[in-house]
């Protein structure tokens, strides 16, 4: 099961226990309790169906190799913890604001639009509409970024001095270093060659006749199907499925908001191409279209141009008329690593650092053989917006797997004794709060070894 259908199951669960809590007898005889209270932390109680719950979303992958009786354990204590936050930031009057709940629920609903592919499939899944969705999680996520900002407050102040880094890491015996895989830090130079003007007016021309087709009766979707160069929405049909506003670029969403429902757009250029539009819903700030994608081709002699102009720049840079940096931030036409000096971001942790697993294997295959410092030659790619392109790359530092070193890894070995920090802190703020808050765990979890005393023994 992927970590998507997981996430799924768990609110669906949570959304049947949250909707269960009586039923019948063999007789037919109401409220005979399903559920059962197994934790008081002050004003709040923690049910045996939120640990059940727990443990189903999380069984298999995030508690791998607990016995189900500790992983329940597990689960109780950070469900402890999170009462403990909830009833304090309730006595402390601590209160998140509506537009933090909305932004977040609207987050929420954007990312499991995105994974399940449209709010129809959504609904489909969870048999509720949008609104019914986002109304059963308004009061967990209230809660949820009540328990943040308490968290927060709890380790706010705490920092870590290099005397400190220094004694976490020497605390650590030899042989429980981790071992720190490879890691490489690169640059790039990006020539994207200009699109012609000749195969600017093919690709219109093109989709203009697939427009007076449509227009002349012929359907949308399965124009779409054969001639869209989208390949997520063409086998859809185009179909998009319902978006929010604010999630197209501007042009195209300029024209989908505008549009009645059944009409066919003009021709609109955006950064991926030229599209056409039909508009098949419209439900207040969102839209559910049709579109087809035609994709303006480089020519070959305009790419070779791309290349030569790259290998220029590569001549200049290695006679020292200009650095790397300069000639990226003069040259580049990649707009993200242009301002840093060409420096290439990890998109996957927002560092300038990739490991060999995160770097596209047509890159990887010429780094590979680079030494530090070195400049590749000219190299073909292909741009976020599908464009072929040509770059020029720089390995700027590799390090080779090794074991873990104050050295090497100074910044890693800090976020580690600041995060140790942080959980003295927390350990320190559950001890406080546990000598003033009434806490009662129902006997059947009494044999738990908690990290903490929640047992009060």
């Amino acid at each position: 099961m992927t970590f998507f259908c997981k996430t799924l199951l768990y609110f669906l669960i949570m959304f049947t226990f949250s909707s269960i809590s009586l039923g019948q007898d063999n007789n037919g005889n109401n409220d005979i309790i399903l559920d059962q209270i197994v934790a008081i932390v002050g004003n709040e109680v923690i049910l045996q169906s939120e640990v059940e719950i727990q443990y189903q979303a999380q069984a298999g992958y995030e508690i791998q190799g607990l016995s189900k009786d500790k992983a329940l354990c597990f689960i109780l204590e950070e469900l402890l913890f999170q009462k403990l936050l909830l009833n304090q930031a309730k006595i402390d009057s601590v209160e998140v604001s509506e537009d933090q709940i909305n932004n977040e629920l609207d987050r929420r609903m954007r990312f499991f639009v995105d994974q399940i592919g449209s709010e129809q499939k959504l609904e489909e899944y969870y048999g509720k509409s949008i609104l019914e969705i986002k109304s059963e999680f308004e009061e967990q996520v209230e809660n949820q970024l009540i328990v943040q900002k308490m968290r927060s407050r709890a380790t706010e102040n705490v920092k870590v001095t290099p005397s400190d880094v220094r004694n976490y890491f020497n605390g650590i015996p030899e042989d429980s270093l981790p071992f720190v895989s490879s890691e490489l830090q690169l640059s790039q130079i990006v020539k994207t060659p200009p699109i012609s003007a000749e195969e600017t007016s093919r690709t219109k021309t093109k989709l203009e006749g697939i427009r007076k087709r449509i227009v002349n009766g012929e359907d949308f979707g399965m124009l779409a199907y054969l001639y869209s160069e989208d390949p997520m929405s063409a086998k859809d049909n185009g179909e998009l499925g319902f978006v929010q506003r604010g999630a197209l670029v501007p042009e195209f969403e300029a024209v989908a908001f505008n549009l009645r429902e059944g009409e066919v757009s003009e021709i609109i250029e955006t950064k991926y191409g030229y599209h056409i539009l039909k508009l098949i819903e419209r439900l207040g700030e969102k839209v559910n279209v049709r579109h087809i994608l035609l994709i303006p081709k480089v020519s070959n002699f305009d790419l070779q141009n791309a290349k030569t102009f790259l290998d220029s720049i590569y001549q200049q840079i290695l006679i020292d008329t200009l650095t790397f940096e300069e000639a990226a931030e003069e040259f580049s036409d990649d707009e993200e690593s242009k301002l840093s000096g060409g420096k290439m971001l990890n998109p996957q942790t927002g560092s300038y650092v990739f490991v060999p697993n995160q770097v596209e294997p047509l890159l990887l295959f010429s780094v590979d053989k680079m030494k530090v410092g070195q400049i590749s030659e000219p190299m073909i790619m292909q741009t976020t917006d599908g464009k072929q392109a040509y770059r020029l790359v720089i390995l700027n530092q590799r390090t080779e797997p090794h074991k873990a070193s104050l050295k090497q890894d100074y910044q890693r070995i800090q976020t580690a004794a600041l995060e140790e920090a942080q959980i003295k802190s927390i350990n320190a703020w559950i001890k406080k709060r546990q000598e003033d808050t009434y806490i009662k765990i129902s006997n059947e979890y009494t044999n738990c070894k908690f990290t903490n005393n929640w047992n009060g023994l």
